[in-house]
């Protein structure tokens, strides 16, 4: 019991010290795994997906997901910059990458790595529908979420025993391959409906911030639930909100992403 109890008064304190507040929605969460630890299993996963998949590059649609991909990561470092918060970004390698796969997905692991299926593109149809999709996967990695979702599955599996440094290598590389799953679905975190909620508005935010027109993103998640075959949703949907509520929530969101596509030169 004794034991219990100084884990419980430790994770207390590491709530204090490791609440990350997100600069552009303003929620807090608690990231207490390393960075540095997680982005490097990150890039591994990665070079391993992308080497037993067929990449596209060259082609139209691929150089449309690298400059769609290159803009919002420079209006994230901009606004970053802006509020004297750029360090948070020095770990970030980035790299946009198209992969021939009807999935309609896209996801973008933590430091910056991104995956665009080419079943999406249709659904977005333009730069504006992939950039509701880049906004919203690159948040996912600017926002922590990976870090947030690994701190949660360390919690519940060990407690504060991980306090003293004692997760072993292979434990650490289970939490990992737990959250981020190995193989064809790699990159589809199990998010919350917070970090999707989240997810919906940083990017509506950074697309906006970027000259995309906010307005499309409405249309886009509606022509991504209209995808659905019959009762089963795309992989991209599975844990994302309720699409009214999501629909609604945008709208809320709207005001403020067109302040910022209008100082973009975005015509209103």
């Amino acid at each position: 019991m004794k034991i219990v109890k100084i884990s419980t008064l430790l994770l207390a304190g590491l709530g204090i010290t490791a609440c990350v507040t997100n600069p552009v929605t303003g929620r807090s969460s608690l990231q207490i795994a390393n960075n540095s630890e997680i982005v490097t299993a990150a890039a591994a996963e990665y070079k391993t997906t992308l080497s037993s998949s067929k990449v596209i590059t060259g082609t139209a649609d691929a150089n449309r997901v690298k400059n769609v991909g290159a803009k919002i990561k420079n209006a994230a470092y901009a606004y970053y910059k802006s509020i004297g918060r750029e360090s948070a970004l020095s770990g970030y390698n980035w790299e946009f990458n198209l992969i021939q796969d009807s999935q309609l997905n896209a996801w973008c692991m933590p430091g910056g790595k991104v995956a665009f299926y080419t079943g999406i593109l249709p659904v977005c149809k333009d730069d504006n529908g992939i950039a509701v999709v880049m906004g919203h996967e690159v948040s996912h990695a600017l926002a922590g979420h990976g870090n947030e979702r690994i701190s949660q599955a360390m919690i519940a599996q060990y407690g504060g025993s991980f306090l003293g440094g004692t997760i072993s290598n292979s434990q650490w590389a289970g939490i990992f391959e737990k959250v981020y799953p190995v193989g064809a679905q790699v990159g589809l975190l199990a998010y919350g409906r917070k970090q999707e909620s989240e997810a919906d508005e940083m990017g509506l935010q950074l697309m906006a911030m970027a000259g995309y027109d906010p307005r499309t993103a409405t249309s886009f998640w509606q022509r991504m639930e209209a995808s659905s075959t019959g009762s089963r949703q795309p992989e991209f949907l599975s844990t994302h909100p309720n699409p009214a509520n999501r629909i609604a929530d945008l709208n809320a969101d709207m005001p403020k992403a067109l302040q910022y596509y209008k100082a973009a030169g975005g015509k209103l």
